[in-house]
Order: structure tokens, then sequence, then C-alpha cells
């Protein structure tokens, strides 16, 4: 079984920057795509960014391209996102989330529990 556990998000003034991370444990995170998806209060989840499993390709949300990017360090089993020039409407909880690819959710089969990111205007 393979668990996911998303970390580093928190508050971040609008124009700044995080990194999140998501560790893989019980599976090598290799064989795997991951995705990237968030959550605002009364939303939908939405896509943000995927990455292949060999890391050749990604595909992102138009509303984070050339903000946003994800990436993939199969030797330490974790996906990142990078986050900046946030704005107040990235506010959101931020999923991570393996085997499927693009933005149809139903495509994966492991999700992490989230982590929150609040941009103060």
């Amino acid at each position: 079984q393979l668990q996911l556990v998303e970390s580093g998000g928190g508050l971040v003034q609008a124009g700044g920057s995080l990194r999140l991370s998501c560790a893989a444990s019980g599976r090598t995170l290799s064989n795997y795509h991951m995705g990237w998806f968030r959550q605002a209060p009364g939303k939908e989840r939405d896509f943000v960014a995927s990455i292949s499993w060999n890391t050749y390709s990604t595909v992102y949300a138009e509303s984070v391209k050339g903000r946003f990017t994800i990436s993939k360090d199969n030797a330490k089993n974790t996906v990142y996102l990078q986050l900046s020039s946030l704005k107040f409407e990235d506010t959101a909880i931020y999923y991570c989330a393996a085997g499927g690819w693009g933005a149809r959710t139903e495509t994966y089969d492991y999700w992490g529990q989230g982590t929150q990111v609040t941009v103060s205007s």
C-alpha cells in the first residue's frame, strides 16, 4: 500500500513562495505518475500539476502555469510543488496523488491528507 504525506504548507503573503513536499512510503514512486490538486473552501477539488513516472513530462493547469513547478525525486521517494508569485486565490488545501495523469481525479489511486496553503493579500 502506498502512503502519501504532504508537508510545507503555511501562511504566506501575496507574491511569496512556498515549497510543498509529498513523501511516499510503502512503495517506490519511480513507477507512478504523480499529481497535485487543490481544494478551496466551498469549491471542488481542482487539478494543479502532473509529472510522469520518469519525470520526462509535466502538465499544468492554466491558472498556475509559469508560477508553479512540479518535480519528483525518485531517490528520495518524494514529489515537490514549488509555488511562486502566490496570489490570494491560490489559498486552498493542496493534495498530492499517485497513479493517475492530468486532471481526471478518478484515475488516481492514492491520495495524501493535504496541506493548507493560505495566501494573505
